[in-house]
């Protein structure tokens, strides 16, 4: 009889512990912002990734700085932004 072959969960330790993120912050925004693998619950407070997901995003990422310096849509607008653009021109 044939196992079937399990995936390999890490979760956040593992992927400090391998340098991949510093903090949960990097990471929620690398959830949202930069294509990060949302990860699995395997419990109510337990969320783990799995080896082959972490290793198909990291090698999608850019090796050239310039593909990681394009302008993060981040926060709110400006209140007054036509209004600084009007007493600007």
């Amino acid at each position: 009889m044939h196992k079937p072959d399990l995936p390999t969960f890490v979760r956040f330790r593992t992927l400090q512990a391998r340098g991949i993120v510093d903090n949960y912050v990097t990471l929620a925004r690398w959830i949202s912002d930069c294509g990060f693998p949302p990860g699995r619950l395997l419990g109510p407070n337990v969320r783990a990734w799995t080896e082959e997901e972490v290793a198909a995003w990291l090698s999608s990422r850019p090796t050239d700085r310039k593909a990681l310096l394009e302008p993060r849509k981040r926060g709110r607008p400006r209140k007054n932004a036509t209004a600084v653009e009007q007493g600007a021109a």
